[in-house]
């Protein structure tokens, strides 16, 4: 069974390649650029792009299961789902995950349930690896710098999102299932920082901004008047499922979900060792 993943370099996609290949799956990893994908050598990495027509007969040829991401450049939802759907259709695939990168159901999904192919949908909380952010910061002042002190978050491991998509594409029963996924500890900004100078064994201090010093930070980084609008909202009003604790990952992988400070100690290396 070939199982091709797409977003392979991604925080999902990379664990995902990884956890294939060490349980004996052949995997197909897309990717734009294999120059610089740095991919297992065990994989068959493969260019190309979702939101290329022409490229998707070549990306599914060949391939039984598959793992989606619903967005492209620039992280825009993918406008050609039905032409993704019958391309998938085609080659035969027999079961699909669904990366989602909003808390809606996508427009690809749609295409792929028209096309009579069902999906397991993936709905991640926020990733832990958004944490990386603050790297540049805690190396060179040993200060996080953040707004928004009480806004809480259910924070779930990258790998762990992998784990439940390994899992869905390549045993029975997920097909048609919405799984919800979230860390096993609801957080803080000041919780993680916490957790971090435990773990990085050194002194890190949170310094909290004001609203608009976020949303300044935010315009610098290049993100237009929707992109803040659902930051905000995520921050200030966000959905209950986003800070609420579910068992979903133990559930269909059989193994808990792992903490923060986990994800920290696997992270070491980026934030000065």
């Amino acid at each position: 069974m070939t199982v091709l993943v797409t977003g392979a370099t991604g925080n999902v996609g990379r664990p995902l390649v990884d956890q294939l290949l060490a349980a004996g799956h052949p995997v197909r990893a897309l990717t734009r650029n294999p120059a610089t994908a740095d991919l297992p050598a065990g994989a068959e990495v493969v260019a190309g792009n979702l939101t290329s027509d022409e490229d998707l007969p070549r990306i599914f040829d060949g391939v039984t299961a598959a793992h989606l991401i619903t967005f492209g450049d620039d992280y825009a939802p993918l406008t050609n789902g039905p032409e993704i759907a019958a391309a998938a259709a085609k080659a035969g695939v027999e079961r699909l995950t669904v990366l989602r990168g909003d808390v809606e159901r996508s427009p690809l999904e749609e295409a792929l349930d028209a096309a009579g192919l069902r999906c397991t949908a993936l709905s991640p909380v926020e990733f832990m690896s958004n944490t990386l952010g603050w790297a540049e910061t805690i190396v060179a002042e040993g200060v996080v710098r953040e707004g928004f002190a009480t806004a809480r978050s259910a924070l779930v491991h990258d790998g762990d999102i992998a784990a439940v998509a390994a899992t869905a594409l390549t045993s029975e029963s997920h097909a048609g299932r919405d799984y919800w996924l979230t860390g096993p500890e609801v957080l803080t900004p000041p919780d993680q920082v916490r957790i971090l100078a435990e773990v990085l064994d050194r002194p890190i201090r949170f310094v909290e901004l004001s609203r608009d010093e976020v949303i300044a930070q935010w315009r610098a980084e290049g993100y237009g008047a929707d992109d803040i609008e659902f930051f905000l909202t995520m921050r200030t009003d966000p959905p209950e499922a986003g800070y609420t604790v579910l068992p979903t990952i133990e559930e269909v992988t059989g193994a808990p979900a792992r903490t923060y400070a986990q994800w920290v100690a696997e992270h070491r290396a980026a934030f000065g060792g």
